[in-house]
């Protein structure tokens, strides 16, 4: 399967959900596409008024076609996650998130022509970022990392992002 057929057939599962946008333009490099995700849930006694409780969850989604993937690509969608999607999407140039946030899942999605190596699975498998706002009080981000290759029709994730595996292995299908 080509990544262009494998990502379309990605989107329109994640378009049900997800309000996307294509392509997407990030410090003026553009990418295939974004997916954006909000929900708000709240508990209270008998009316609105009466709010015991307030949650809003978030998940921003980058999608990224690439050929191979090396610790050039890893490093590189760190620097997106810390300098620009937490910052500019989680926070919007805040100290911190708005009142009620409670997490934002922030996902790199890779899909890549060909196979990881043994140090790109470890690289993918050991990803992590999480950051707390005072003392997750305020909520917290946690990033993803999602890596679909095409020639062998595998899914690659963190730990954190083990989740969201399925829906990509069932997109091969």
């Amino acid at each position: 399967m080509e990544t262009a057929d494998y990502l379309d057939r990605l989107l329109q599962k994640y378009s049900g959900t997800f309000d996307i946008y294509q392509p997407y333009v990030i410090h003026g490099k553009e990418y295939p596409a974004y997916g954006y995700f909000f929900s708000h849930t709240e508990k209270y006694v008998l009316v609105r008024e009466a709010n015991m409780w307030s949650a809003d969850s978030y998940e921003h989604v980058l999608f990224i076609r690439i050929g191979e993937v090396d610790q050039a690509l890893i490093d590189k969608a760190y620097a997106l996650i810390k300098d620009y999607m937490e910052p500019v999407l989680v926070r919007k140039g805040e100290a911190l998130p708005a009142q009620g946030h409670m997490y934002s899942y922030l996902t790199i999605s890779l899909i890549a022509e060909r196979p990881l190596s043994k140090q790109m699975q470890k690289a993918v498998k050991r990803f992590r970022f999480e950051k707390g706002y005072r003392f997750s009080t305020r909520g917290f981000s946690q990033a993803h990392i999602i890596c679909a290759t095409m020639e062998d029709e595998r899914v690659y994730t963190n730990y954190v992002g083990r989740k969201t595996a399925k829906l990509y292995q069932d997109n091969f299908k």
